[in-house]
């Protein structure tokens, strides 16, 4: 008896020249936002841009579907970056040990927000609150908007920034008390 095997994998439609427009358009229209996003996420302007430019990468190449079965792209960039960055820190997180060390010096370019105590507080938070942060208080979205989002529940939403201030005003008051 033989078998055959068919791929069922389809590949997706062409892309139109109208709908690379389109997409050009809310890259465009959307990226100094998720820049800001991305930095408020990642806590550095190098690792945003990397971060915003891997998922506009990945969406760009479904932007018709993406469109066509979201209500607002936006907020799936959005979801897709606070994931994606999720993803990363749990990757990332781990020591990675080098056998040797590296022949010159790594010369990194300060942050301008690096000493901030608010940064410096933001930055220590979980990923999760930091995004329900920053989506909230940054970008100004309510309760809904960020938890659909992120697609969490608005209770989520709610505990998430109620640790987060508390965890944000501990610190600024350590940092008060140590000035």
């Amino acid at each position: 008896m033989t078998t055959t095997v068919r791929a069922t994998a389809t590949r997706p439609p062409p892309t139109t020249s109208a709908e690379l427009a389109d997409f050009g358009e809310f890259v465009q229209a959307s990226l100094p936002g998720l820049l800001r996003y991305g930095h408020a996420l990642t806590g550095n302007p190098h690792d945003a841009a990397d971060l915003v430019q891997g998922v506009l990468e990945k969406i760009g190449a479904r932007w018709s579907r993406v469109r066509r079965k979201t209500g607002d792209p936006l907020a799936y960039v959005r979801r897709s970056m606070a994931n994606a960055h999720i993803s990363r820190w749990r990757r990332t997180r781990r020591e990675s040990l080098v056998a040797d060390l590296p022949d010159a010096a790594i010369v990194v370019e300060d942050d301008p927000f690096e000493h901030e105590p608010l940064w410096r507080a933001l930055r220590d938070l979980p990923p999760k609150q930091r995004a329900v942060i920053v989506l909230r208080y940054y970008e100004g979205l309510s309760e809904m908007e960020i938890a659909q989002t992120l697609a969490v529940s608005q209770g989520t939403v709610k505990s998430q920034a109620s640790k987060a201030i508390a965890s944000l005003r501990r610190k600024m008051g350590e940092g008060r008390a140590e000035t």
